[in-house]
């Protein structure tokens, strides 16, 4: 039928081609020799197929445009020249078929296949090798389904729990389509990283592995992850027995009980799973120095210009295998044909990955004072001024013309700019146009080597212990409503790291007023409503120290950050181009004729050049907090395989289970 065929596609759990899936990892016999009986005997076996899983769900550098550096756009932090559908109500669907839904089932069945395989062997002796290897290379895959899951949630909310590989029974694969609350399913996930940690702890691999420290680290982003999105969207759909909670339609989610209790109980036990995971890598973690330095000495060798500033280094350098704060890093390598174009957009506007005015007015200045407060701002009638007395991370990544990009002639580029540019705003080719007029240089490397396109192989750091301090700080706070010693330690040790920056945090907080920061941060808010200077001043350091690091998005949608869209659109802004002497640096016909009009805003408003659906600003629509299920996929699940709404999967909160239609709200 080709409806069970589509059906085991889609959850990717039939053993119909999952053999197929490992074809790559198996090359240490001829492929005609290859059984699960013969495999996975070997020690090198489980590490072949387990290499496979890195690059299949873990983050990496990619372009600013998607990866580790992008995955920040469509925020408020980093916008390109095109808005995202997501922001404009009724534009965004309920899709037919749906890769993303599809793909997190294959990326699970990957590895639950290799449980399956392994699991009975190791058990029984069966496999040779060195047992802390093996151990850990098990750890790997639990770390791996982990992730995966956790991928999952963010996008679903309620989901599926999959521990193995089904039989090709469409009877037990439409029960395997089961959602399990959110809640069950992040429990599911930290159950799998205290697996990976005993399986891990005490063997010493490399950072260019997953090692136990990890586990931990990612248990307390999840753990708070799922604390927080409990706490914050209480009472609605978008948690178990919350009103109009879809799961409650189908008798195996009816008279759901929280383990914890309650709702209060649960959120506090995820609370407090987070801070007692990050306390284990927060306590030992140690953190590069931001010297407050943007290296300019041309001639002097890479090492001695990464030593100016070791902080800046960190994210464009070849090597991050002693860096003490980087628990997990990717390599990359031209010889073997691994690279990316990171170095090559830090040069430029960063693929049209502009950052927003709303990111560069959160920096307070030096001494902790909101802009807003500080009779030291400059302003942001240029880019020098905008920078001038700053928090030393926008001092240090925030471009300006006349600064040297390459100061090591040591190789042949022909994409890079060896001396930044006027931003060009101008153009619209993603390659060089700021869309905002702010750049960043995170990322960049000093040598002239890596300015060709698309051959850059600077080491991409996918995990960095930092987030712990952060992780704990939050958590403690959304659990207590204050502060520890711990915290407070933690929150001076990320302030101190940075060269020149007021480790008085306090003072930063008691100079806040909420009414300017809600004018530009999206993270001023949850559930529509403007929160308290400490929450906020919280989540503002953890907007500044993860700034293009892939958090935004997640952090928005946990903090429950975009309900304040739906009743006031909002309109993202660059740098102040009209009446200010930055003007000067363009025709002044080309930008009345190419950018926002100066009656819009003096500020560029990449969106309203002409007219658009995010013309008059973005919105939102409360459904778009997740992801609609694929109508098709409820379809094969239904008992007549086409009736959606009798299927036992149910619709997200908001979502019409008719293919091709906008969310109810």
């Amino acid at each position: 039928m080709n409806t069970k065929i589509f059906l085991q596609a889609a959850l990717a759990v039939a053993v119909a081609g999952t053999f197929t899936s490992c074809n790559d990892y198996l090359d240490k016999e001829p492929l005609s020799q290859i059984t699960p009986e013969n495999y996975f005997t070997k020690e090198s076996h489980l590490e072949s197929y387990a290499n496979g899983r890195y690059t299949q769900i873990l983050p990496s550098s990619g372009n600013w445009s998607y990866g580790t550096y992008g995955d920040d756009i469509d925020t408020d932090n980093m916008v390109s020249l095109n808005y995202n559908d997501i922001y404009i109500p009724g534009k965004w669907l309920t899709p037919m078929n749906d890769d993303t839904y599809r793909d997190h089932f294959r990326r699970i069945n990957d590895v639950n296949y290799f449980f399956d395989m392994v699991m009975p062997k190791y058990e029984a002796k069966q496999i040779e090798g060195n047992e802390n290897n093996i151990r850990h290379y098990i750890g790997e895959m639990y770390f791996m389904r982990a992730y995966a899951y956790f991928r999952a949630l963010q996008d679903y909310g309620d989901f599926p729990i999959i521990k193995s590989c089904l039989s090709d029974n469409m009877e037990q694969l439409t029960e395997a389509s089961r959602r399990y609350p959110c809640n069950e399913v992040a429990r599911f996930i930290l159950s799998d990283l205290d697996n990976a940690y005993e399986y891990m702890k005490g063997v010493n691999m490399a950072t260019t592995r997953v090692n136990a420290d990890l586990a931990l680290l990612i248990k307390s982003r999840v753990a708070l992850y799922e604390g927080t999105w409990l706490k914050n969207f209480a009472g609605t759909p978008f948690v178990p027995n919350g009103e109009g909670w879809p799961g409650a339609t189908k008798e195996y989610n009816s008279g759901y009980q929280y383990p914890a209790g309650s709702l209060e109980n649960e959120y506090k036990w995820f609370l407090q799973q987070a801070i007692d995971a990050a306390d284990q890598i927060a306590s030992k973690a140690q953190l590069v120095q931001n010297t407050g330095v943007v290296p300019q000495t041309e001639g002097s060798t890479i090492a001695a210009l990464e030593a100016e500033n070791p902080w800046l280094a960190m994210f464009g350098t070849l090597d991050l295998s002693g860096n003490p704060e980087v628990m997990l890093w990717r390599q990359y390598s031209r010889g073997l044909g691994v690279t990316h174009n990171i170095v090559v957009y830090a040069q430029k506007g960063n693929h049209a990955c502009g950052t927003t005015r709303g990111l560069v007015d959160c920096f307070t200045m030096a001494d902790g004072t909101p802009i807003y407060a500080s009779s030291d701002y400059k302003g942001d009638l240029t880019l020098s001024d905008v920078r001038q007395g700053r928090d030393p991370r926008l001092f240090v990544l925030l471009k300006e013309p006349g600064q040297k990009n390459i100061l090591v002639d040591d190789g042949v580029g022909t994409h890079g700019v060896a001396v930044e540019e006027t931003p060009k705003i101008l153009e619209s080719n993603v390659e060089n146009v700021y869309s905002t007029g702010y750049a960043l240089r995170k990322g960049n490397y000093y040598g002239s080597s890596m300015a060709g396109n698309g051959d850059n192989y600077t080491a991409c750091p996918v995990f960095r212990s930092v987030e712990a301090l952060l992780n704990y700080i939050e958590a403690y706070y959304e659990l207590n409503g204050t502060l520890d010693a711990k915290a407070n330690d933690y929150w001076t040790k990320i302030r101190a790291r940075h060269t020149g920056m007021s480790t008085d945090f306090m003072h930063t907080v008691n100079a806040t007023d909420m009414t300017q920061e809600a004018k530009g941060d999206w993270g001023a808010y949850t559930a529509g409503q403007v929160i308290d200077p400490m929450r906020y001043n919280i989540r503002r350091e953890r907007r500044c120290e993860l700034i293009a690091e892939s958090f935004r998005w997640m952090d928005l949608k946990r903090w429950r950050s975009f309900d304040q869209l739906i009743s006031n659109r909002y309109h993202i802004e660059g740098f102040h181009i009209w009446n200010s002497p930055m003007t000067d640096w363009y025709d002044l016909k080309d930008l009345q004729a190419t950018i926002s009009s100066p009656e819009r805003s003096e500020y560029l408003r990449p969106f309203e050049a002409k007219m658009n659906d995010a013309f008059n600003g973005l919105s939102w629509s409360m459904a778009h907090y997740l992801r609609p299920i694929p109508i098709y996929q409820m379809m094969l699940t239904a008992p007549d395989y086409t009736t959606a709404s009798q299927s036992i999967i149910y619709q997200n909160p908001y979502w019409p289970v008719e293919p091709n239609m906008p969310a109810d709200r």
